[in-house]
């Protein structure tokens, strides 16, 4: 599928002219994708790594569907895990199914649809997926240096204290923090809504007293001089006064880390991972962290029931480490685990799990 502002279409890959080919039997099914109502960012992904496995695909003069086996397909996991980056490492296991992933889905639909009499990928098994702890954690004080490195005398410096500010109390993903228009935030509730985070989906999160002071800052004082004249609604806005890119604002928050003399790799998602580990250590249940973060489900654990808006908000304020003033009262974790059912057939270490899958987001999110 071309790319959105390309203005050449993207190569063929192997013969340009044999509708049965690879190439060619990837197109309906990246069009079929986007009928079923996938995100085009999810349609380009998979793209991307169907593109990768046709190409190696022709240079063994593979050029057709029917000619792939499932002893082909067991010699491009090998590959996976042969290959190795521009750096020198090599892919994670992670990395390595995230690419396998897609083909598993194309030649189910192709055997679906009849294009192909049976489908070779249909107990391909993916590598076994580590379970790793976030490898990079910033302290509060070390968030509280990133969070002071602008300068707020500024107009550019009050706007990027305001998008820092929200990423550390909410923990919203970069693509997330982007859409954000200016209606989604509710002041008087002290909540935000996501619309159309990772698999489509809205969810109405808490967001703190000190990040919504700095957003009302920004609002006020800063966002008009950078809107223009059709103005979309974006919330957050670059000097050019269009909404932020993924790289972009990924250079921004690295910047500025390491402004703050932090030698912690990471950016967006850096603060993502505090969020979340930050609540938990101070004793938020895994269940409001899990719907903070849009989590439908973990690799390890029961889909979790739904929490209340109102409890969330609760939970936010008494363990999120940035406010604007520090509560007198505090709520031990006796008293938060008798407010909060647990929920049956839970793993030993859920909280452990839920680090793991926001690490396995970090990688997915260094890939883009």
């Amino acid at each position: 599928m071309a790319k959105k502002g390309q203005t050449t279409p993207p190569a063929v890959i192997g013969p340009a002219h044999d509708p049965d080919s690879l190439y060619h039997q990837m197109q309906p099914f990246l069009q079929w994708m986007l009928e079923k109502n996938y995100s085009p960012r999810t349609v380009d992904n998979r793209e991307l790594y169907l593109r990768y496995f046709i190409q190696w695909c022709d240079e063994r003069g593979l050029t057709r569907p029917q000619e792939i086996t499932r002893p082909i397909l067991e010699r491009y996991q090998r590959h996976l895990f042969l290959h190795r980056k521009k750096d020198g490492q090599p892919l994670s296991t992670r990395s390595q199914g995230t690419r396998i992933v897609p083909i598993r889905a194309w030649f189910k639909w192709l055997t679906k649809n009849n294009r192909i009499l049976y489908n070779p990928a249909s107990d391909l098994e993916l590598p076994r997926q580590e379970h790793r702890l976030p490898r990079h954690i910033l302290t509060s004080q070390e968030a509280d240096q990133v969070l002071n490195v602008p300068d707020a005398q500024t107009p550019m410096g009050v706007r990027d204290r305001a998008m820092l500010e929200t990423f550390y109390s909410t923990g919203m993903r970069r693509m997330e923090l982007i859409g954000l228009h200016q209606f989604d935030i509710d002041y008087e509730r002290g909540t935000v809504m996501v619309r159309q985070g990772k698999g489509k989906k809205d969810r109405m999160i808490p967001i703190g007293e000190r990040a919504l002071a700095w957003i009302q800052k920004y609002r006020d004082a800063v966002r008009p001089q950078m809107a223009l004249a059709q103005d979309d609604g974006t919330l957050f806005l670059t000097n050019q006064g269009d909404a932020f890119t993924p790289n972009r604002l990924t250079q921004m928050v690295r910047d500025t880390i390491n402004a703050a003399g932090i030698h912690k790799k990471g950016s967006c998602h850096l603060f993502r991972h505090t969020m979340a580990t930050l609540m938990l250590e101070n004793g938020a249940d895994i269940r409001f962290i899990q719907a903070m973060l849009g989590h439908a489900e973990l690799s390890t654990t029961q889909i979790y029931t739904q929490v209340s808006i109102v409890k969330l908000k609760e939970i936010h304020t008494l363990t999120h480490p940035a406010r604007l003033q520090r509560l007198q009262t505090a709520h031990t974790d006796a008293q938060m685990s008798e407010d909060t059912p647990t929920p049956q057939g839970e793993p030993e270490d859920p909280a452990a799990a839920l680090l793991a899958a926001l690490d396995a987001e970090g990688d997915e999110e260094a890939e883009d």
